[in-house]
């Protein structure tokens, strides 16, 4: 074992404790966040079809149980300035200090806020803005949106968020060499990069479709296409495997893991540690 390799398995050893989690806000949800430790890093998601509360909603349970949360503020669910600040007050009373700012997915806004560009920049004008803000990225290209509209998009809106968490893609080579571009257009946020948790392979090939992730799609069938590997549950670990020695490269700018969990807490976490468990016995061995 190279010293690299025990460096980027240490590295990637205390990266899983400071793993984000992402929930949709959905019945069951808040149960399954029980059983992380109090102070992660929960997201909440939001629909057009459940609408903003309902991730508020749940984020104000999850804060309630000692956990560190992030709503996704979906700017075309938003009506107004005064829409936005009742939003900002309510997180504020909550002790919420950091939200994830998207487009969302309504095919057309509710009101002022069209994009996510434009929501940011209102949300900085705000006297109790959040701490911190995250902002999405695509490390291969999007179903709906040019890589030129992409590029442009995630420059103007770096300006307004602290980091980024990166769309999935479960080809390692891609999503390094897209975290690279990113260091190379001048946006330094650290990069979050996002996985699936352990989700069963064949409902996770089926949500890949849906939201048109197409080069994704041709990895994962590549990956699990035999009959045998559908009936699996896929994990992250290859995936962080192979990108762990980002971790110690400072040029990288990875900087951790955000799963998608699709609400199977129970069964990431058990990976988790289970996962933990054997890089601490490499660590040992290695000492």
């Amino acid at each position: 074992m190279t010293e690299t390799t025990t460096m980027a398995g240490a590295a990637l050893h205390r990266s899983l404790a400071a793993m984000r989690y992402e929930v949709l806000p959905v019945k069951g949800a808040v149960t399954q966040a029980e059983l992380l430790e109090p102070g992660s890093a929960v997201t909440v998601t939001a629909s057009a079809g459940k609408g903003i509360e309902a991730t508020l909603d749940t984020a104000a349970r999850l804060a309630a149980l000692g956990l560190h949360v992030v709503p996704h503020l979906a700017a075309r669910s938003v009506g107004d300035r005064a829409h936005l600040r009742a939003i900002t007050d309510r997180l504020a009373g909550l002790g919420i200090t950091e939200v994830f700012v998207i487009a969302g997915d309504s095919p057309r806004p509710v009101g002022e806020f069209p994009d996510s560009l434009a929501l940011l920049r209102e949300l900085a004008e705000l006297p109790d803005r959040p701490r911190r803000v995250g902002i999405a990225g695509y490390p291969e290209r999007h179903a709906f949106i040019s890589d030129a509209s992409a590029i442009r998009a995630m420059t103007d809106k770096a300006r307004y968020a602290d980091y980024v968490v990166s769309q999935i893609c479960f080809d390692p080579k891609t999503i390094s060499e897209w975290a690279l571009d990113v260091r190379n257009r001048g946006v330094e946020l650290p990069i979050y990069v996002g996985a699936p948790g352990v989700v069963d392979a064949r409902r996770l090939l089926r949500i890949a479709l849906k939201i048109g992730l197409g080069e994704s799609t041709r990895f994962l069938r590549k990956q699990y296409g035999t009959v045998s590997r559908m009936l699996t549950r896929y994990t992250p670990e290859e995936l962080l495997d192979e990108l762990s020695p980002q971790l110690i490269d400072p040029a990288s700018g990875i900087a951790g893991w955000h799963l998608f969990t699709f609400n199977e807490i129970a069964t990431t976490v058990q990976w988790r540690d289970e996962l933990e468990a054997r890089l601490a016995g490499r660590t040992d061995q290695s000492a």
